[in-house]
Formats: structure tokens, C-alpha cells, sequence
């Protein structure tokens, strides 16, 4: 039987500290590295996809968090790019095991999901 009072409150816990850990992420400074920053990706106003990645997806996929694959790893990405940007794309919108739909990026068009995904794949080959 399903235990919905505990998986509720592991849920809350879930996302409670992927928030904190987006905000915490989000008020990293760039300064250090100014000549190595560019911008990869400018297609929601004002849309900067190593940002959106930082803000909403790195709790989970730098550390793999409840199965994310993480970022860098190619092994973990290898059986995912097999379907495609656009199967990975659709698995992001629609929400996929413990990632909600979108992950945390709700006001993320599906352009900037997908190159958020690039992003991703691209930093783990």
C-alpha cells in the first residue's frame, strides 16, 4: 500500500531544498570569470541558458539527486540522448520520475528547455 503522507512530505522536502539550492545558485557571482562567460542562448527575453540552468536544474543534475543524470557524466546521458532532443524535450515538458514537469522552470518556453537540454548534453560528452 501507498504510503502518501510520507511520499507528500518527501516531495515537499524535495522541492523545498532544490528551491534553495536554485536560489542559492542564482546569487553565485560571474565576476571571476568574465572573459570566459558568453551567452549561449537568448531566445525567452532576457533568457541566458547556463543561468536557467544554474537557477533551476543543477541541484538535481550536479549531484544526480533522485536519479537526475548528472551533468559531465557521459554514462549517465549516453541511454537518454538515444531518443533525441525532441524525446528529451518531451520528457522534460511532460515531467519524468521525481523531475516535476519542466523540472523547476516554469516560466521556461520549450525553446529554452531544449537549450537548456543541449546545454546539458553538451557539457557531457
Amino acid at each position: 500500500m501507498v504510503n502518501f503522507s510520507r511520499m507528500f512530505k518527501s516531495r515537499v522536502a524535495q522541492i523545498g531544498v532544490v528551491s534553495a539550492l536554485a536560489v542559492l545558485a542564482g546569487s553565485v557571482s560571474a565576476d571571476a570569470g568574465k572573459q570566459d562567460l558568453m551567452q549561449l542562448a537568448a531566445l525567452s527575453d532576457g533568457f541566458v541558458v547556463e543561468t536557467a540552468y544554474m537557477q533551476n536544474c543543477f541541484a538535481c543534475h550536479s549531484s544526480g539527486a533522485a536519479g537526475a543524470p548528472k551533468v559531465g557524466t557521459a554514462a549517465d546521458w549516453a541511454p537518454r540522448v538515444e531518443k533525441g532532443i525532441d524525446g528529451l524535450l518531451a520528457s522534460a515538458i511532460k515531467g519524468v520520475n521525481a523531475m516535476p514537469p519542466k523540472g523547476l522552470c516554469f516560466t521556461c518556453t520549450d525553446d529554452d528547455l531544449k537549450a537548456i537540454i543541449q546545454y546539458m548534453v553538451d557539457s557531457s560528452k
